[in-house]
């Protein structure tokens, strides 16, 4: 039996290419997948400014929660909107540790100027971080004197390229204050380092933070290890910080890192798992038809005298040839797409740059192995029944097709069909963020349905469809003929077009509700007749303020973009947020939230909110509630919520005081300055007025201005999603494509029969199209349908309202499916009638 299955696959490699194209092109998904899920598990960086000290301390980057109890208790972890800072003072309590030569706050924030390029705020002591790995800091200057307060020092090359030197003044806008400063000194820094270094007392009020710094680099007196450093640190902060050591060093000079890993390892684990069953789904559907075309062979064996054993010991090793060579070369592919999809992130600014791709062994062999345990199982169960056949009665059942599935695939797709219905019912009456998740089942459990199935679901749709076939004519009529002859070939076909409908469709279409009700919301929120927005790090504090002294504004409101996390469903849940200055009343005048429950006016007090409603609904709250919130940087409060309004997509989640949220993020610059112009004011002359503002990179636009400070996580998902549609699209069209040349090059005794009893090229080739048509609408009703019942719990979860399909995008798709099915089936019969009727029947036996 080994040797006719090495006979068969050398001699007959032609009906072995579909299942060999189909498990190349899965290995590549999923080694792609894998390696970017063991990415986000493992990714590091190597220290390169704490390169010198061998233990940093820093605050933990993520906002913690116990779940579960008992043995069930575990710990949940999200990474923070902003950065989380360490108590500056806990410096003094290291450094009285009898191994620590010193311990030195590290303090940076940016600096903008209208005269300089982008700068990194410093505190002097941080010199002895950037000079030396040892305890003493040799002077940083090249000339002139550290800082005092109302001084800095700059780097030469920033200095030098400005024309400044050291006694001249320059204006410096900081996160806290816009002021002027005398320069004491330059330092003798490489080029491209921007740094302006301040004095320390002033460092941590200028960056908006007093009292605390991004991280403690600890340095060790002469003949202390790093592991006893390291004790003593974790001794003296007694749980207060993070002691880190090694390549988590790392770590706290890119905080970013963490959540680069938290979106690795989601976009790994989620695609890669529907990107494995959708694998799943293609290759078994691949291998049970290619061995489905061979019923008459394995039942000639059976006739001969081989034993169901051998039967399936021959399929099995057919799979054993075939699947390791085609996920192999599938290796090369996959990594190609990991690499290329990391560095699309890495250009984001999703994940650092500097991260590598981890392509360890776990990623390949899984790959490997998940397509040939598919292969074994698929064959396995498709040659079951030839293969338990009666000798003599082996021939005459593999001349005649199975017209229904066994009762076992019967009693598992009827489940997974009543599992769809009651899990979309579930999600329709489920609220927010809640009724979306819930919604990503549906999809799943639909597809395993048409999967199992699928003979049924194809003759269902051959004779409905086939109705108006009947009247069109002799190749309408035969391709109607057919198809009900021959569902079970038909649901082969089908089967992918649906996959690519079901899973394009919901996710090219949930991102165009979200964007289209996004730019709606958008559209009737900014009532301010000017957006005031900056480069760089964004606008200072006091622009807001300044704008409003302009002639001809009647009200500014400055908009301080940061995220906070909310508890949800047992986990923490991101939110955009809009931290406003100004009074409620200013509020109203620039953006038209759509308040539904509530008043803005108590948003003047600091420790109040105001929430999207789907967010309320999620969260379980109401107007007067308390709800618990984590800040930007981990800081835990709980505000009281004042009012509910609809347009959260697009203007922001929550809303917030400025002065609540200013502390607790990275760098307290505004992101823009909303404007209301007096009535009959000259709306140019306001504008003008508005960039002769002394701000860095002012910028003056109208409403539209606003979208474009979207948030960034909608931009990324939406980008993510559209490269899962296109990845998984493509693969399903490659499916599709390849089923449908192997069902039609399977028909040669068919059509050598039809050319034999008078059937013309032209009728044969118009039954191709026709059957080539059917197949294609079925697959585009049935994964129509799939989509629509995933994507409206979605939409009513995520947006409060109905999907929202683009026509043109609609009709691309359909018109593509459509457009495939043709071209495969048409070619590959063409290449049938090159062959005269006789030769073509005699081929075949």
């Amino acid at each position: 039996m080994n040797g006719l299955a090495r006979a068969s696959v050398r001699f007959r490699p032609a009906s072995f290419a579909g299942t060999f194209v189909a498990l190349l092109f899965a290995a590549a998904i999923m080694t792609g997948c894998g390696a970017l899920l063991q990415t986000g598990i493992v990714a590091h960086l190597t220290p390169e400014r704490y390169a010198g000290a061998p233990v940093v301390v820093a605050a933990d980057q993520h906002a913690r929660m116990t779940v579960g109890h008992g043995e069930d208790r575990e710990e949940e972890a999200e990474p923070l909107p902003d950065r989380a800072r360490v108590d500056a003072g806990l410096a003094d309590r290291i450094a009285r540790e009898p191994g620590v030569a010193a311990a030195v706050p590290d303090v940076s924030f940016p600096v903008q100027s209208t005269s300089l390029p982008a700068l990194t705020g410093r505190d002097w002591s941080a010199t002895a971080i950037s000079n030396a790995p040892a305890a003493k800091a040799p002077s940083a200057l090249a000339e002139g004197r550290a800082p005092a307060a109302g001084e800095v020092v700059l780097d030469a090359a920033t200095a030098h390229a400005a024309k400044l030197r050291t006694g001249d003044t320059v204006t410096l806008v900081t996160p806290a204050r816009t002021g002027d400063y005398r320069i004491s000194g330059l330092t003798a820094e490489r080029a491209g380092s921007a740094t302006a270094w301040f004095d320390d007392a002033s460092a941590g009020r200028l960056a908006g933070h007093p009292g605390q710094a991004d991280a403690i680099a600890v340095y060790a007196r002469a003949g202390v290890s790093t592991e006893q450093l390291a004790a003593q640190v974790g001794h003296a902060v007694d749980g207060h910080a993070l002691v880190r050591t090694g390549d988590a060093r790392g770590e706290v000079e890119h905080p970013e890192l963490a959540g680069g890993k938290e979106l690795l390892t989601a976009l790994g684990g989620s695609f890669g798992g529907i990107a494995a069953m959708t694998a799943v789904f293609v290759v078994m559907g691949t291998v049970a038809l290619a061995i489905g075309q061979r019923s008459r062979e394995i039942a000639l064996l059976r006739a001969i005298g081989a034993t169901p054993r051998q039967i399936r010991r021959t399929v099995a090793t057919e799979a054993v040839i075939v699947a390791p060579i085609a996920g192999a070369i599938g290796i090369l592919p996959g990594l190609a797409l990991a690499h290329w999809w990391l560095g699309q992130l890495v250009d984001r600014g999703a994940v650092p740059a500097g991260l590598r791709l981890s392509t360890g062994w776990i990623p390949m062999v899984s790959a490997v192995g998940a397509g040939l345990l598919s292969s074994l199982v698929a064959g396995y169960l498709a040659a079951r029944r030839p293969s338990r056949a009666r000798p003599s009665q082996a021939l005459g059942e593999a001349a005649v097709e199975r017209g229904r599935p066994g009762p076992i695939r019967t009693v598992l797709g009827l489940a997974a069909l009543a599992g769809g219905i009651v899990v979309a019912s579930l999600a329709a009456h489920a609220t927010g963020e809640d009724a979306a998740n819930i919604a990503l089942g549906v999809v799943m459990l639909f597809m395993l349905c048409v999967a199992l199935l699928g003979p049924v679901v194809a003759w269902l749709a051959a004779t409905v469809l086939g109705l108006p076939l009947r009247a069109g004519g002799a190749p309408g009529a035969l391709a109607a003929a057919n198809a009900r002859a021959n569902s079970r070939r038909l649901a082969s076909a089908i089967t992918p077009i649906v996959l690519v409908i079901a899973f394009c469709g919901t996710l090219v279409f949930m991102q165009s509700t979200i964007k289209h009700a996004s730019a709606e919301q958008v559209r009737d929120g900014v009532v301010a007749d000017q957006i005031v927005g900056g480069t760089g790090a964004g606008l200072p504090a006091t622009a807001a303020d300044r704008a409003a002294r302009v002639k001809g504004v009647d009200a500014a409101v400055g908009v301080l973009r940061t995220g906070v996390l909310y508890r949800a469903a047992g986990s923490f849940t991101t939110a955009s947020t809009l931290g406003v200055s100004g009074s409620p009343a200013d509020l109203a005048k620039v953006l038209d939230l759509d308040v539904r429950q509530g008043t803005l006016n108590g948003l003047a007090a600091n420790d109040t909110v105001a929430l999207n409603r789907l967010l309320a609904d999620t969260a379980n709250v109401s107007v007067g509630d308390r709800i618990e919130l984590r800040l930007g940087d981990g800081t835990t409060v709980h505000p009281r919520v004042v009012a509910l309004y609809e347009r959260g997509l697009g203007l922001g989640e929550v809303v917030m005081p400025r002065a609540a949220v200013a502390g607790h993020v990275s760098a307290a610059y505004d992101s823009q300055v909303l404007v209301r112009d007096t009535a009959g004011a000259d709306q140019d002359a306001v504008a003008t007025a508005l960039r002769r503002l002394d701000v860095p990179g002012v910028a003056v636009t109208d409403r539209a201005g606003y979208s474009a400070q979207v948030d960034k996580n909608l931009e990324l998902n939406a980008w993510a999603n559209r490269v899962m549609a296109a990845v998984l699209g493509g693969f399903a069209a490659v499916a599709a494509a390849n089923t449908l040349v192997m069902t039609v090059l399977d028909r040669r005794r068919e059509v050598a029969l039809l050319r034999l009893a008078g059937t013309t090229r032209r009728q044969v080739l118009g039954m191709m199209r026709w059957e080539a048509l059917l197949v294609g609408t079925a697959g585009l009703v049935i994964g129509t349908a799939i989509a629509w019942a995933t994507l409206t719990p979605i939409a009513r979860g995520l947006t409060g309202g109905a999907p929202y399909v683009p026509p043109t995008v609609a009709a691309a798709i359909a018109g593509g499916v459509l457009l495939l099915g043709l071209v495969a089936t048409g070619l590959p019969a063409r290449a049938l009638l090159r062959t005269r009727p006789i030769e073509a029947g005699a081929g075949r036996e």
